[in-house]
């Protein structure tokens, strides 16, 4: 194998999975924190009623996974994602006009719908797909969309407080569209449909990629030992990488609903200073992506996973407890390593142990599993709430349970491809 000369197109849509990213992040996940302040003023909802669509719009997610999944092995990553920015940016605008907590479970519902095609699952499934040596640090490096739209959040708000809410959002919405159409563009399915194979590496054959006009042409995928959707949800490494994931996605959930809310009651500042506490989030958030991709090939993805799950743990216990902006700021900086480190090289793990060929049905149905962090999280922190007047509770109750999800990692066995032609996976069965 010897590698192309020019810059590997892989790399191309590794640029557009930051910029779609962005957009979900940015304008959705992480001021939805905001979003739950200025509706709660408005309105007068509660916190549970405000993150029981934040938990409702995760259900779907996980409802969605499988389906997505097949959707995008069918018809492709761009496909699916073109479907998704349409989606989200109708239920943007449709948001903004909202006058009731059924049209805001509606249209939060539908925005979720969006986001989720055209983001998370649709990108990694692309980067496997493209990538094989370099894919932990190749996801992690596309995943910088999260942080990435996170610095954007100090805008934001500012926009909130000063336009509004409802412009805001109908301003989000033509941004969605536009943009992530656009960036979409750029999003191919799998190299050997253009002639080459992951890594940008060429066949050892010249002739059987390039046409008797010198253009590149489809190659057969080479098969590397993936499991089939049937194998791998038969294997011990399926549910624990799972479970674990579930785990930790509670910390992450918790505070994109909760955090804003927390620290503006207990220490009285206002929404743009909570805003620039969480950009010390997105920092190390942005730093450990590419940093986690890194030291999974250099110390294993379990042992990266494992300390990044104890980080989750202690930051939110640092959340609960917090009598200064400094442990709170403590908590922004050890959430976001955390976070950072541990998403790409937990999605990358998926490929590790299953391969590529189904890579998109069998993240969709994990996600299934992860969905019970995501839900969980926020409504039981917002009940923690109701019932208590504090977080305290909640908050220490979550970060035990993401703490012992490390034992789920503990217990992996390790990665072992299904031999060729074998109708059985490899990896122990329960």
């Amino acid at each position: 194998m010897r590698a192309l000369r020019r810059p590997f197109y892989g790399w191309w849509i590794v640029a557009a999975a930051i910029v779609t990213q962005s957009l979900g992040s940015g304008l959705l996940q992480q001021a939805f924190g905001t979003y739950v302040v200025l509706l709660g003023a408005e309105f007068g909802w509660s916190r549970t009623a405000l993150s029981g669509a934040f938990s409702l719009a995760r259900v779907e997610d996980g409802l969605l996974g499988p389906i997505e999944g097949w959707l995008l092995d069918k018809f492709g990553a761009r496909n699916v994602m073109r479907a998704g920015f349409i989606l989200f940016g109708v239920g943007f605008f449709l948001f903004s006009r909202l006058d009731s907590i059924l049209e805001f479970y509606v249209t939060f519902l539908l925005m979720s719908v969006g986001a989720s095609l055209a983001g998370f699952l649709a990108i990694t499934t692309a980067i496997v797909n493209w990538f094989n040596r370099r894919r932990s640090l190749a996801m992690g490096i596309a995943l910088l969309g999260n942080p990435v739209g996170g610095y954007a959040l100090p805008l934001v708000v500012n926009a909130l407080e000063t336009y509004g809410w409802r412009t805001v959002a109908q301003a989000s919405a033509v941004i969605i569209v536009v943009v992530g159409l656009g960036v979409s563009q750029l999003v191919r399915q799998r190299p050997e449909q253009y002639g080459y194979l992951p890594d940008g590496d060429l066949p050892t054959d010249d002739h059987a990629k390039v046409g008797a006009d010198g253009a590149p042409r489809a190659i057969e995928q080479v098969d590397d030992g993936s499991f089939t959707v049937k194998q791998a949800l038969r294997t011990r490494a399926f549910w624990f990488i799972s479970l674990a994931h579930a785990a930790s996605v509670l910390v992450v959930s918790v505070a994109q609903v909760h955090y804003t809310a927390h620290v503006i009651e207990a220490f009285g500042i206002s929404l743009t200073t909570a805003a620039a506490i969480i950009t010390l989030q997105t920092t190390t958030n942005f730093v450990a992506r590419p940093l986690g991709g890194w030291l999974s090939d250099k110390v294993g993805s379990r042992n990266v996973i494992m300390v990044a799950m104890l980080m989750h743990s202690v930051a939110l216990l640092m959340l609960a407890f917090g009598t200064s902006l400094w442990m709170v700021s403590g908590f922004a900086l050890l959430n976001g390593f955390a976070w950072g480190a541990r998403v790409p090289v937990v999605v990358s793990m998926r490929a590790e142990y299953f391969g590529s060929k189904a890579f998109g049905q069998i993240m969709g149905l994990s996600s299934m599993v992860v969905t019970i962090g995501s839900v969980a999280g926020p409504v039981l922190a917002g009940l923690s709430y109701d019932m208590t007047g504090s977080y305290e509770f909640g908050f220490t109750a979550l970060a035990i349970v993401a703490g012992l999800g490390t034992i789920f990692m503990v217990l992996m066995p390790p990665p072992t491809k299904r031999p060729e032609g074998s109708a059985a996976p490899a990896i122990v069965h329960h």
